[in-house]
């Protein structure tokens, strides 16, 4: 058993969380870049978080200007145990209304403009994704966003765009005609990220509007997801809140998912063929087992 450190990302709305005890932003370094901004550390229900705003603060980067590696990177090097990850969201279902939450259970990557993966010439290593989300976090997320009073849905799969640009209405309705149920810009290649550095990881995505799908309503503009935006901050700062305090309550096991060991036989390289400067990079990542 071992102590939780919640890490929370936070994306557009949400760029701090109110009521972290002795609350101190701290530069972390990471070989794979510069992070998104500095991270905020402290205690909720004498709970260890730490806060990273995904945008960094003033929203100064969009999504294709994330490095989404070196953030994964100062997580794991925070001690970070899991990450909840909260995401502004369009919905591509009628009843995923806006001011919804949904607790995504599955991911499709459309993004092109990112580096996706930790590994690479030197030290190549493969993780499954088939189920790409902690059970364990997004059950506790789900039941402590209900609690709070907020129309919650379980499960569900997240396109994520490249972006700037939102949809087109044949992207939209492509995408509906998959069966997704939000889209999104910033979860890939979050999630692999969290899961090759075996961080269990699981998404709020907040609702915000319908996309362009929905022609009754005008499409989809920036000012339109403001209005909902503020709202969706509130609450997901009370659900940050209600999460930290149901961890507060017992130490943390092993993930049930098998997500903390998934390393173990992800790695292909032999030892003696692995890159030194990478494996140097992989400090934090993959330590555990390229120490080994």
């Amino acid at each position: 058993m071992t102590k939780w450190t919640l890490g929370i990302i936070g994306g557009s709305g949400l760029y701090q969380v109110p009521g972290i005890a002795n609350g101190r932003w701290e530069t972390i370094t990471s070989p794979w870049g510069v992070p998104s901004d500095q991270v905020f550390r402290g205690q909720l229900a004498g709970v260890d978080v730490v806060f990273l705003p995904r945008h960094g603060r003033g929203h100064r980067l969009g999504p294709t200007q994330l490095n989404y590696r070196a953030n994964i990177d100062v997580m794991k090097r925070a001690g970070v145990t899991d990450i909840l990850s909260l995401s502004a969201c369009g919905s591509l279902k009628e009843e995923m209304a806006p001011g919804d939450f949904v607790l995504a259970d599955q991911f499709i990557d459309r993004t092109f403009a990112r580096e996706k993966s930790f590994y690479g010439e030197g030290v190549v290593a493969h993780v499954s994704m088939a189920h790409p989300v902690s059970s364990r976090l997004a059950g506790i997320a789900a039941d402590e966003s209900e609690a709070l009073g907020v129309r919650t849905h379980r499960g569900g799969t997240y396109i994520a765009m490249e972006g700037p640009q939102f949809s087109s209405l044949a992207e939209s309705n492509l995408y509906r005609s998959w069966g997704c149920a939000v889209i999104g810009m910033t979860n890939m290649p979050e999630a692999k990220l969290a899961r090759e550095a075996e961080i269990p990881y699981a998404t709020v995505a907040m609702v915000t509007d319908y996309d362009c799908w929905r022609e009754e309503v005008a499409a989809v503009s920036v000012t339109d997801v403001m209005k909902v935006l503020h709202g969706n901050a509130e609450k997901a700062a009370g659900l940050v809140s209600r999460v930290a305090q149901r961890m507060s309550v017992a130490p943390r096991t092993a993930d049930p998912d098998g997500i903390d060991t998934c390393l173990d036989h992800a790695i292909i390289t032999a030892p003696q063929f692995r890159d030194a400067a990478l494996v140097s990079q992989l400090d934090a990542v993959a330590g555990r087992v390229l120490r080994a």
